[in-house]
């Protein structure tokens, strides 16, 4: 059985999850994470030096970087819908898990810590600037989804839209000021048939 160290409310914890109910895999959460578990400790800074969530034991592989994580979940599976055997169709995939990575994340930043978790590092200006450019990359993937239609890399739901779908929410969650977003909130909609998508995209917390 898969052993995922971490904690249902960290975003990135909920990827792995999700990817695991996709591919119908049995596994076991170990808490680990802020508030419930320290990770600066030896036993866990062995396993991840970053000291931090999720961390994924298979046996006697270690992982950790939650969109490799949902990659080799999927690869081991051999699941060509989630990410395509393809080279072209895969680079696509990963592109937009890249990008929510590099590009979606870092603009949500300061916004989230600061209204939602309530942290005293970042000031109204922070906010301000974060809103700014969490909008402007949520303005990105309304352009990729209307040109679509559908999900991130076109009529199929793949391991992309998993790591994506879960930013989506946490933008929507989030108290800013929201752009008007068509193609965004269509997305919303057609995500709510996915499996899983109630219990790891909508957990109750951004």
């Amino acid at each position: 059985m898969l052993t995922i160290l971490g904690k249902e409310t960290s975003i990135n914890v909920r990827k792995v999850l999700w990817t695991c109910r996709l591919l119908d895999l049995r596994w076991q959460l170990e808490p680990w994470g802020s508030g419930v578990r320290d990770p600066n400790v030896p036993e866990f800074l062995a396993l991840n030096p970053n000291a931090q969530v999720p961390v994924l034991r298979d046996g006697d592989t270690v992982l950790w970087e939650s969109n490799t994580i949902c990659r080799y979940l999927v690869a081991r599976q051999g699941d060509s819908t989630l990410l395509p055997a393809d080279p072209l169709r895969r680079a696509r995939v990963e592109q937009w898990m890249d990008w929510q990575a590099t590009e979606l994340n870092p603009a949500w930043r300061p916004a989230f810590m600061a209204l939602v978790r309530h942290s005293d590092r970042f000031d109204a200006n922070d906010v301000a600037d974060s809103t700014r450019d969490w909008n402007g990359k949520m303005r990105i993937l309304d352009g990729r989804l209307t040109r679509t239609g559908a999900f991130v890399c076109g009529d199929d739901f793949t391991l992309a839209d998993v790591v994506l779908a879960l930013s989506v929410h946490r933008w929507r969650m989030t108290p800013i000021a929201h752009e008007r977003l068509p193609a965004v909130e269509g997305y919303l909609r057609r995500l709510e048939s996915i499996p899983g998508h109630a219990e790891y995209c909508r957990p109750g917390t951004p």
